[in-house]
């Protein structure tokens, strides 16, 4: 079974009564509610069938039994005996779910409701009158409630069906309601297969149409008639110059390459419609805009001319930027000693420590041009801070031999057993850093839209140098007027799928398509083999190249497991959730092994240190201006803007158990704060997620003890206060250190050159959002083997002819953890250079 709970699944219910116990057990028990008997009833649950059992004397229940051996055993599964035990006592099925364990709890009320209802005398075919009419339902999916109007016939049938409320992903989710709404319809209930990709939303939609159905008097079981399977097609056989596998960023961006080369071009997507995890992802992507950051050929300018000849002010540095570019300055060139930390624990995040211990002698000249561009920065500002300026008011240093060596040094990791080093391949590295400086101007060309004036941070990302999408301008149909579409599908979709469909009526793209196999002939990769979602095989011939853009497996945590090196069994298991699509199983990576691929840095998957606790999902954010917070003590654990796996290490440290998920914590900050791109919270609380409160002892102190969290609202309040004073320069930073800080928490007004006016400090009458988070698997560094021009290698470091692969299908780019905002800009930058790289062959 999956392992996150992602939305509720509404319960198909198969009741059967297991027996009864004498034949005259009703006339013996005429007072009481019951018959006495035992009496049995399914509902399916997360993982598969929930099965309560049912024991009643007459008057009282007097034993429950539950069955659900796929449910989550730390999760689902550890909640069946609490759940056993509040039917027992409230003797119905009116009991609470329990947190975090949602789909399950709702499996076994529905199974329970039934199960009571045949003691009760009542049929198994429906457990009250219809009443024909138009009633709303609602189910937890992905991002929230999804609510439906339903209407119901005097046959119990579903006839109309409506979402009237969702905040689901477009692309990604609500693609389920135009494909399972008809399916529904034509079934007359809920019973029909969810959508790939959009699983959770699937489940969502069920549940809202169930819930629908059951104000209706409907027994579930009746309502829920599955739709007879489609037909298989014609088997489907043609020949492009490029098969693509895979429509997430990758892919994409090779198709539009391709195309842009002459090629004719066929992509192949397993889910309803393209966009892959990039639409789920944060979206922004880190590369420098030269135009917008200091130049040594112009220190003191502070405007710059974009790429699209518009002049911008240049952005300004953050608080601790500079003291981390000393460090670096400071970096031992010698090779680097791994001897040291066989004896020596090798702290993630600690770049003060791993400074002294040198550098591996392939990014030794990336370090050493490096340090003489800080070198030349800080000629220019250090005078001007011993003046007195601010850090704030300077221009912000940003260079490519800055972001390379931070991907080198963030991704720089040894194994649990101290055994393996991993870091990013500097050819690769360099590559995509380099060639990221064309993506917005390449993806502009299309209609593509973006920020052209900041260059903001999120988690994990090391420094300020994220560019934000906005959406695209694009005319799909050649008329000459171009269409707006907002957000990540705009800017990364819908303008590179747009030029690679209209550039030949050849290219084509096939979604619902699962490819299985890859085509070798004469040991030269020339197809692959593929099955539609009806069963209609699939034989696509390519003339000159297959490139695989498939994704990872973080989706897969028996894979993830069974190849793990580097997390902690105690910290890593089964119950570990995920931000990742349903799809994203490795299976690329198993079809290219097939064909005698070499794979690298399987052991090594990163974990998104803020996800949410109740699914998985990505809350997204930035740690430059919250404080997180130890639930038992009340104090600061970690720098809330290290790398990724340095905060989950921390988490998993000092968090709190909840339900089965390791490693919550509580972040904190003040809610005039606005999320980075792309998501902001919506208004009000979200139950398990986040909470507005002021930074009061009242307040605050009232949801820490709703949370279960053992610290005191005091302590949190002393927390805060003296981080809010480092960050104005009152201070240091208490219980963790902080290298980059953006703001204070609490309420505070500044002085005309820019410095905080700590006198105006008020935190008591804040108001802040507080979440709730822990880590889910997220991005995996490893998989195939690849060179400069993403040509698949063998286990003899040999090309195999004709296969190229792109984006998080590959290994040996990131290391053993991955900067925030460089998968993007990796995965794009790859899929040109594969479909690049399939001209120049041929």
């Amino acid at each position: 079974m999956k392992k996150l709970l992602k939305g509720m699944l509404g319960a198909l219910l198969a009741v059967s009564m297991a027996g009864c116990a004498g034949a005259d057990a009703g006339a013996a028990e005429e007072q009481g509610k019951f018959t006495a008997g035992t009496y049995s009833a399914t509902a399916e649950g997360f993982g598969g069938p929930v099965t309560v059992t049912v024991t009643t004397d007459g008057k009282t229940i007097t034993d429950v039994k539950i069955e659900g051996d796929k449910e989550t055993p730390n999760v689902g599964g550890a909640a069946l005996e609490k759940l056993a035990s509040e039917i027992i006592e409230a003797a119905s099925d009116q009991i609470d779910t329990v947190s975090g364990a949602t789909v399950t709890s709702t499996a076994v009320k529905e199974a329970a409701a039934q199960a009571l209802a045949l003691a009760e005398g009542k049929s198994a075919e429906t457990s009250a009158e219809i009443k024909a009419g138009t009633y709303t339902g609602k189910g937890e999916g992905y991002n929230g409630p999804v609510e439906v109007s339903a209407e119901i016939d005097e046959n119990g049938k579903l006839t109309a069906l409506e979402v009237t409320a969702s905040g689901e992903t477009d692309h990604v989710g609500t693609v389920a309601y135009d494909i399972m709404i008809p399916e529904m319809l034509e079934a007359g209930g809920s019973g029909v297969d969810n959508v790939s990709g959009a699983t959770f939303t699937s489940r969502a939609l069920k549940e809202a149409v169930n819930a629908a159905a059951a104000e209706a008097g409907v027994n579930v079981s009746e309502f829920s008639k599955a739709v007879e399977a489609p037909a298989a097609g014609e088997p489907v056989e043609g020949t492009w110059d490029v098969v693509i596998v895979g429509a997430g960023g990758a892919g994409i961006a090779a198709a539009a390459q391709a195309a842009q080369n002459g090629e004719t071009v066929l992509v192949i997507e397993q889910n309803a419609e393209v966009g892959g995890n990039t639409l789920v992802s944060g979206g922004q992507y880190q590369s420098v805009m030269p135009y917008l950051v200091w130049n040594a050929a112009d220190p003191d300018a502070v405007t710059g001319v974009g790429y699209d000849g518009n002049t911008y002010n240049k952005v300004k540095s953050v608080n601790g930027c500079i003291n981390e570019l000393k460090t670096i300055l400071n970096w031992s060139e010698a090779p680097f000693d791994e001897d040291f930390y066989k004896d020596n624990e090798y702290v993630i995040g600690d770049i003060e420590e791993l400074s002294k211990h040198g550098v591996h002698a392939e990014y030794l000249p990336i370090l050493q041009a490096l340090k003489k561009e800080i070198s030349a920065y800080l000629a220019w500002a250090q005078p001007k801070l011993d003046a007195g300026t601010p850090e704030s008011e300077l221009t912000l240093f940003s260079t490519l031999n800055l972001h390379k060596f931070q991907t080198y040094y963030g991704g720089l990791r040894q194994s649990a057993d101290k055994s393996q080093w991993i870091y990013g391949d500097v050819d690769l590295v360099s590559q995509f850093i380099d060639d990221g400086q064309d993506l917005k101007p390449w993806l502009e060309s299309m209609g593509s839209t973006f920020i052209e004036d900041t260059q903001p941070t999120l988690i994990g990302a090391l420094w300020y140098r994220e560019n934000e999408f906005i959406g695209a301008e694009v005319d799909t149909d050649g008329d000459g007027t171009a269409e707006s579409y907002p957000g990540r599908w705009g800017t990364y979709f819908m303008a590179p799928m747009t030029a690679y469909l209209n550039a030949d009526e050849a290219n084509e793209l096939m979604l619902r398509t699962t490819a299985k196999s890859l085509i070798v002939e004469d040991g030269k990769v020339t197809g692959v083999r593929a099955v539609r979602y009806d069963g209609t095989e699939v034989t696509a011939h390519a003339g000159k190249g297959v490139i695989l853009a498939t994704g990872g497996y973080a989706a897969n945590i028996d894979l993830v497991l069974d190849e793990n090196i580097y997390w902690s069994s105690e910290y890593l298991t089964k119950s570990t959730q995920t931000t990742n699509r349903s799809s994203l199983t490795g299976s690329g990576i198993e079809m290219a092994q097939e064909a005698g691929a070499d794979v690298t840095g399987m052991g090594f998957t990163q974990l998104m240190p803020i996800s949410w606790v109740d699914n998985g999902d990505l809350a997204f954010g930035g740690g430059n201006y919250a404080a997180w917070i130890n639930p038992h003590t009340g104090k600061r654990f970690v720098d809330e803007g290290s790398e990724r796996d340095v905060l989950s290490l921390a988490e998993f440290r000092n968090g709190m158990e909840v339900n089965g998920t390791k490693g919550v914590f509580i972040e904190i900050y003040n809610a005039e704060q606005m999320m980075p791109a792309p998501k902001q919270l919506a208004d009000g609380d979200y139950e398990g997620r986040y909470y507005r409160v002021h930074a009061n002892e009242e307040e605050l102190g009232a949801l820490l003890s709703k949370l279960g969290a053992e610290c005191d609202a005091a302590t949190v309040i002393d927390t805060l206060t003296k981080y809010d004073m480092a960050v104005m320069g009152q201070g240091e930073f208490e219980d963790a250190p902080k290298a980059i800080a953006s703001r204070t928490v609490g309420d505070v007004q500044k002085n005309e050159d820019g410095t905080y006016n700590v006198d105006s400090y008020d935190l008591a009458n804040t108001l802040v959002t507080v979440r709730l988070m822990a880590p889910s698997t997220h991005h995996t560094m490893g998989g195939l083997v690849v060179d400069t021009d993403r040509h698949v290698l063998d286990k003899d470091g040999n090309v195999i002819k004709g296969l190229y692969a792109a984006g998080e299908v590959t290994g040996g780019i990131h290391g053993g953890n991955r900067l925030g905002g460089n998968a993007i800009v990796e995965i794009f930058v790859s899929g040109r250079t594969a479909a690049n790289a399939v001209t120049a062959d041929n």
